[in-house]
């Protein structure tokens, strides 16, 4: 039974099979939905993304790979797109079993003999160039449509750097690209997690002097060390939940890799507890600017 999973169910609500496929572009290594072809799959499960346009683009994906009468279960959280599932499904053609369990709605449907919409669910949510950022982005992408306002207050702050750095999280690379307008910086190895981020970075830093991987920044040997700097926005949610162990933990990585006088700087909301992070770490911290709600940290190993 050739069978997909998309994303990680809780697996109390899910059952999975054990030779099931993972095609999740958060998790490093997992096959792409969009390499699939029609009628390769006898089932799929799938926890469907939060984002309106990202969700519809899953789903279709998934019903174009179903072959006939193949079985789709598809979840959500309630308030994360999981009141909306059946009804997107009916778009399709589905007809959705749709139960409420544990603050989430689980459907299941068969592929229907003649979906509708597929191909215009997939237009919307693939890749494309959005004029305004002046670079290739993708629904579901952190901040794909927009300049983060985090992002924006280190551009503006950030000096010009030399030597050998890294972008931890660097989305579509619009960190990096700054950085690289500088001659005196020889090399820049960017970490982004999400597989789409990194097509769409590859495409938006086109500079020989960057290396960009798809992985967790808190994977061991993703980074080179004795670097002279890394810049960050790290992210603090993780399923759908404010974590700020995600910022920690880039901070520690930070301190790992960077040479003595090498230099952070990172971008986080205020609230957040990183400056005792920093100074547990870095030999000096300093606040460069507060702005709109976010600070920006130099920190100085």
């Amino acid at each position: 039974m050739r069978h997909a999973v998309y994303g990680l169910p809780p697996m109390d609500l899910a059952e999975v099979p054990g030779d099931a496929v993972q095609y999740s572009p958060l998790i490093p290594g997992a096959a792409r939905l969009e390499d699939l072809s029609e009628n390769s799959l006898d089932a799929a499960t799938v926890l469907a993304p939060p984002g309106t346009i990202e969700r519809r683009y899953v789903l279709a994906q998934v019903l174009r790979a179903l072959g006939p009468g193949g079985r789709m279960v598809a979840l959500a959280p309630k308030d994360r797109g999981g009141t909306r599932l059946a009804k997107e499904l009916a778009t399709f053609g589905c007809v959705a079993a749709d139960q409420p369990r544990r603050h989430h709605r689980i459907c299941t449907t068969e592929r229907p003999q003649d979906p509708a919409g597929l191909a215009e669910a997939i237009d919307e949510g693939g890749p494309r160039h959005v004029d305004n950022l002046a670079l290739c982005t993708q629904p579901g992408i952190f901040s794909w449509d927009r300049l983060d306002p985090g992002t924006a207050l280190l551009l503006a702050n950030l000096p010009v750097l030399k030597g050998r750095g890294a972008d931890f999280g660097c989305g579509l690379g619009i960190l990096s690209r700054a950085v690289l307008a500088s001659d005196a910086v020889t090399a820049v190895t960017l970490v982004e997690i999400d597989r789409r981020a990194v097509e769409m970075a590859r495409r938006n830093v086109a500079d020989p002097r960057a290396t960009i991987h798809w992985a967790d920044v808190r994977a061991p040997d993703v980074v080179p060390d004795l670097l002279d700097f890394v810049v960050t926005n790290p992210p603090f949610h993780e399923g759908g939940a404010e974590d700020p162990s995600l910022g920690r933990a880039f901070i520690a990585r930070a301190r790992e890799v960077l040479r003595p006088g090498g230099t952070l700087w990172m971008v986080a909301n205020a609230h957040l507890p990183y400056e005792a992070a920093l100074r547990e770490v870095f030999r000096a911290v300093t606040v460069a600017v507060q702005a709109n709600g976010y600070r920006v940290y130099e920190a100085r190993r």
